[in-house]
């Protein structure tokens, strides 16, 4: 195989063995509400038919509303991971979220260039949560090492216009192309920008290369404020390249399938809707139908669950 900087869209196939499914390797911090990181990662990879291999590289305080703190890991640990797995498992994408620390992003780097040949899928949520400081120093490494090993680039339209052309001073907004060249410049081949305003309530959501436009999506704008979104697509769009799928195609797939995510969201808590990762395995009702579902309580009384008291 080539290197995959260097791969056009209809060749991003790499090797999958016939007695399983494909594996992507994903580098992200744990999320304890479910809404993004490895959850997010993990579910979404499943759910498209790969494997997931899941590294953590640190842990969210936060709730459905808004994240609290970070605490990131050692970039030892971080790499004992990753490297025991990938001596035993061959993996076919590795997928990049948020890893805490430029540390950190230095390891994964080291050890994406160690596998030229696996495409990285690498994305870069928004850090407004995070002081300005660590913000800066994190978006610099991974401007700097990450960058170059670098697949594919997902993001928002607004972070990655805020990260990779702070000093754009055009009167129109930067098209995808205009941030894909920005990400060329660094070496990354292929940038999908989500969230690109369009009048009348919709957004665009387009693969782009400096030259020309891959792929685009367009979708209606939800009223919902949702949490993990850029987390399920990314990894989408990794076990789809894993599975074999060409570059623009499973960035339309991974896009429909965000899509439905989105349609199917709910609210588990007080804060922001959380994307339905699942949404194909609830079930369907009969129109017509009354559904009489249980409580809590009944359904603890129907199992006849013991007490969850410590005895000694």
């Amino acid at each position: 195989m080539t290197n995959p900087n260097n791969m056009q869209p209809s060749v991003v196939k790499p090797g999958v063995e016939e007695d399983g499914p494909a594996c992507v390797m994903v580098f992200n911090a744990c999320d304890p509400s479910g809404a993004g990181g490895l959850a997010a990662d993990v579910t979404a990879i499943a759910s498209v038919g790969a494997h997931p291999l899941p590294v953590v590289t640190g842990a969210y305080a936060r709730d459905t509303a808004e994240v609290f703190d970070h605490f990131a890991f050692d970039e030892e640990a971080v790499a004992e991971q990753a490297r025991t797995i990938l001596e035993d498992v061959p993996v076919q994408v590795i997928k990049v979220g948020f890893v805490g620390s430029p540390e950190t992003i230095s390891t994964i780097a080291e050890i994406a260039a160690d596998y030229p040949d696996v495409p990285v899928v690498s994305y870069m949520p928004p850090l407004s949560w995070w002081e300005e400081g660590p913000t800066d120093l994190y978006e610099d490494a991974f401007r700097e090492l990450m960058l170059p090993q670098t697949t594919v680039l997902v993001g928002n339209h607004s972070t990655l216009w805020r990260w990779l052309l702070p000093e754009w001073n055009n009167e129109r907004s930067p098209t995808a192309r205009d941030i894909a060249k920005a990400a060329a410049e660094m070496g990354v081949p292929y940038t999908l920008v989500t969230g690109v305003p369009l009048p009348d309530q919709f957004v665009d959501n387009v693969l782009a290369t400096p030259q020309s436009v891959l792929a685009s999506e367009k979708f209606e704008r939800f009223d919902a404020v949702f949490s993990g979104a850029g987390d399920t697509l990314s990894a989408a769009l990794a076990a789809l390249l894993a599975g074999g799928t060409d570059l623009a195609a499973a960035s339309g797939e991974a896009l429909a399938y965000l899509d439905r995510c989105l349609d199917g969201g709910f609210r588990p808590g007080m804060g922001h809707v959380i994307p339905d990762r699942l949404f194909w395995a609830q079930p369907e009702g009969d129109e017509g139908e009354d559904e009489t579902v249980a409580t809590p309580a009944e359904t603890q009384q129907a199992f006849d669950l013991p007490a969850h008291d410590t005895k000694h």
